[in-house]
């Protein structure tokens, strides 16, 4: 009687060249982070924080409920599946705001002409016409997949009864 051979679990460690690149990368959130706290550490963990505050106590909710509201707003069950096309462009647009709105806001404009030499009032403008198209775009993917829907359910002969 064979006795049964008993395997040790393997550890999901990837390729070589994957490890060196994880490797690199926590090497390089190392340095950032050591760059970044050797000035102000208590400032930057206060900012830390308080982000995390305001994700989590703030913005979660609220564009939670705007998702529900879009849901609801879309109706039908079949509808649900086009939530994805307004989720993803206001996703990107939501966080595109997120990072240029002292740009965007007009709050920095001052501060940044004179660091750069450049206008800063074409940021408004500019995260609009990006989001017309990233909403424009969702749009005309979703009208191209019904296109398809619609097609192949002429192609399908119906059921004879």
């Amino acid at each position: 009687m064979r006795r049964p051979v008993l395997h040790r679990p393997r550890l999901p460690v990837g390729s070589p060249f994957q490890l060196l690149l994880l490797a690199c990368s926590f090497a390089l959130a190392a340095y950032a982070g050591v760059r970044l706290l050797a000035g102000d550490w208590f400032g930057v963990a206060l900012w830390f924080v308080g982000a995390a505050l305001l994700h989590d106590l703030v913005l979660l909710p609220l564009y939670a409920a705007l998702d529900r509201a879009v849901v609801r707003g879309l109706g039908a069950v079949r509808r649900r599946e086009w939530v994805a096309y307004v989720r993803v462009p206001a996703a990107l647009s939501g966080l595109l705001l997120l990072v240029w709105f002292p740009l965007i806001s007009g709050m920095v404009e001052r501060r940044y002409r004179s660091g750069t030499g450049l206008p800063a009032d074409v940021f408004p403008a500019r995260w609009l016409l990006i989001t017309a198209v990233l909403f424009g775009g969702s749009a005309l993917l979703l009208a191209v997949r019904l296109l398809r829907v619609r097609r192949a359910a002429k192609r399908r002969p119906s059921a004879v009864h």
